[in-house]
Order: structure tokens, then sequence, then C-alpha cells
């Protein structure tokens, strides 16, 4: 029996409380875990934004220890330090062979097993794969990484969804060039990586765009020359500090129509805007037709930072050990399992950065 936080139902309150984890079979992983990150998609999938099985174990972001292998699994053993992966390519998909693995159609085909039991016999699914709130976890083999030596396990954690969206967000979905403008709406741990990847990037301007005005010295810290609170007037007061003309680069962190379209009407004639922010399918944004044509700005999603972990978290790694990249710095609260409800609540309102989960 181990503590974890279970979603028992859409729009349900969390439950903090025991469950059954069996031990890892063919081809799985049992994980001790030493923290787990609290992401803006584990409030999507409590809400039905996102829609996965329920009732499930949620979280996804997480690193923690391999306390046992089942028969077959040769890259990790027991006692080796791992990042989860939530979305691991399957290799054979479309979208695999094309060397787009973010887009794997069988990434999330794991959120449909059983994983675990309540104390009554409810059967619970993983949220995101990987069932990250909770003390321990079991998980297929391809969804740990090993972590990279010389970083701190609890830091680790934001290796597995914050950080590489936000490094993916600037390096390959926008692909934003040294001297180019970068505008990042939504601070929290998202874009606080975001911001961090933009200076990595070499942006002379770095703009962060939030509804709080008690963001802006964190928002600094993390590379941004201007900060702006978040108003109807906020396209207008980007194009002032780039000269008249709008950003180069834009990267929307929150999901809401408004801020998507507040981040394309805040780009250059020719500029560039990546999504990465989780709205509802009931919520639109519009065009017209003539905006197209006349701005010949470009609107991308983002999923996962369009990242291939195998790739990028030793680049990353990289980055961090020299102290070009503050894991730290995302992190604005510590808190227990326990905490993850309120933890939900300064998310809903805007408040601070990523809370991590430390066990």
């Amino acid at each position: 029996m181990v503590r974890a936080a279970v979603l028992p139902a859409v729009g349900a309150p969390l439950e903090i409380t025991d469950i059954e984890l069996p031990e890892p079979g063919p081809g799985q992983v049992s994980v001790s875990l030493a923290a787990a990150g609290v992401c803006h998609s584990d409030l999507s999938l409590s809400n039905g934004t996102m829609r996965l099985p329920v009732p499930a174990v949620l979280g996804h972001e997480g690193a923690g220890t391999v306390r046992a292998v089942g028969e077959g699994v040769t890259h990790v053993a027991a006692g080796d330090p791992v990042v989860l992966n939530w979305a691991p390519s399957c290799g054979a998909c479309f979208h695999c062979g094309i060397g787009e693995v973010w887009l794997c159609a069988d990434a999330l085909k794991g959120a449909a097993n059983i994983h675990a039991r309540t104390a009554d016999g409810t059967e619970l699914h993983p949220g995101l794969n990987v069932a990250a709130f909770a003390q321990e976890t079991v998980v297929a083999a391809n969804c740990v990484l090993p972590a990279p030596a010389g970083i701190p396990l609890d830091d680790a954690a934001l290796l597995g969804c914050a950080v590489l969206t936000g490094y993916g967000a600037i390096h390959h979905s926008a692909r934003v060039r040294e001297g180019e403008s970068v505008v990042v709406f939504g601070i929290g741990g998202v874009g606080l990586a975001v911001l961090q990847a933009a200076r990595i990037a070499g942006a002379s301007k770095i703009i962060a765009v939030d509804v709080s005005p008690e963001k802006e010295e964190l928002a600094r810290r993390a590379g941004a020359t201007d900060y702006v609170v978040a108003s109807d007037t906020t396209p207008r007061a980007i194009r002032k500090l780039t000269g008249g003309q709008g950003a180069d680069v834009a990267v929307e962190c929150v999901g809401r129509p408004a801020t998507i379209r507040g981040a394309w009407e805040s780009t250059r004639r020719g500029g560039r805007t990546t999504v990465v922010g989780i709205g509802g399918k009931d919520q639109q944004v519009t065009f017209n037709a003539l905006e197209i044509f006349h701005w010949g700005r470009s609107l991308t999603g983002c999923v996962y930072g369009n990242s291939d972990p195998a790739r990028d978290l030793p680049v990353l790694a990289e980055h961090i050990r020299a102290g070009r990249f503050d894991l730290s710095m995302l992190v604005t609260e510590r808190i227990g399992l326990d905490g993850i409800p309120a933890a939900f609540d300064n998310m809903i309102a805007g408040k601070g950065g990523r809370a991590l989960v430390v066990f």
C-alpha cells in the first residue's frame, strides 16, 4: 500500500488515500518517487478539459529511484535514478516513423490500463501513464529515462514536462534565432522555462506577460528584459516595446482564447506564434480571412515542446550543469501530497510558478 492522490471522477475533489500497487510485471519498472511537479495538465484532467479514463492516480512530471524491474527490462536496474516520461513513443506509428515522436499515436495508450486499486477494490488508471502523485508507481519500461548525472533528483522531476516543453517551444517549435524578440504569455512553471530557453537562444528582448504583477521579479530572474501586466491593450504594449513592429515570436502558455488571440496580435507582420497552453474544445479562437493574408503570421500548436526526451535531456542537462538553466527557479512552493488541492487552486488563481511535491 502506498499513499497517492486519486481523482475519483471528473470534477470531483482529489482524494489523498492509500492504494494497492502491484509488483512490476514483464516490461515494467517500479519507481520510488523523489518528487513530482504539479502541472496545469493535471488540472486539465481533473476538470475534464483533457479526457482520459477515471478514476485515476494523477501526476505526470516526476523523478525517483528504481525499486525493482520486471522481466525483460535491461536499460535500468534497482537503485538507478530516473526521470518519468509520460508520453513514450511507440517507434512504429506514422509519426514516429517520420521523426515526430511527440505526436506518437500510442503515447497515451497506457492511460487505459489498470494501474492500482483502492482499499475497497476500485480499479484505478494511471492519469497520464505514470501516476506520479504517489509515493511509488509502476510504469512501462519506456516511461523511464536515466536521470542526468549531477542534477538533484528533486529538481530533475521538472525535466519530465515543464522544462522539456518550455525549452522545446523555443528551440523546436518557434525556432528562435539569436537577436530575435520573444514575448511569453503566462509565467507559471512552463512560462519560466520558456523565458530561460529564450535567453539561452540569444533573444535580444524577452517580454513576460502575466495577469499577476507579483510575478515580475521572478520573470526577470528567469531572463525577461521587460514585464507587462496582461490587459486588453497588451498587444499595443508589446508593439511599443518592439519599435512599433511587434515581437518576432510569441509563446502562449495559458490555453485561453483571449491569450492565444493576444499572442497572435503581439507578433510582427510575418511573426510566429506557438501555442503551448491547453484549452477546451468548446473554446473558439477566431480570425478573419483578410488578416491571415495581410499579416503573414504563423500560428502553431506545440505538444510536449515538440521534444524527443531521449535526444533533448542530455542537451538540457549540459545547460543545467553549466549554470545556463536554473531548475530550482521554476519552483515557488515545495509541498506534500496533501498540498496538491491547494496547488490546483493557486494555478486557477494564477499564483506562483511550479509547486513541487517532495516525498
